[in-house]
């Protein structure tokens, strides 16, 4: 599967807060805050994380890292890709296949 082609949302129970100016994210675990496994995002990172709704793919949330931040496509291209993968390994996100991209199988 194309890793840029596919659609990225957020999975289970986090809740995102800025404080003193500094956005984070906090998994919950049953009822209680996952206080060890906070994460910090920067403002590209948080502008990421807003786009991760279900309805794009993640080639897509690049093309809006680019149009709104200043950095190079290849610089932009290595860092979100290693945040959605850290975010994946953490049970933050999930990424699948496009479903109008996903080949058919009733043939």
């Amino acid at each position: 599967m194309d890793f840029w082609g596919r659609i990225g949302r957020i999975k289970g129970e986090v809740v995102a807060r800025k404080v003193a100016g500094e956005d984070l994210l906090i998994p919950i675990r049953g009822r209680l805050a996952d206080m060890q496994r906070i994460f910090a995002l920067d403002p590209v990172a948080a502008y990421i994380w807003s786009q991760l709704d279900g309805s794009r793919s993640l080639e897509v949330i690049l093309r809006g890292v680019l149009e709104s931040f200043d950095v190079t496509e290849s610089r932009a291209r290595k860092d979100m890709e290693s945040l959605v993968r850290q975010l994946e390994e953490n049970g933050l996100i999930e990424c699948e296949a496009d479903p109008v991209l996903r080949p058919s199988h009733d043939s």
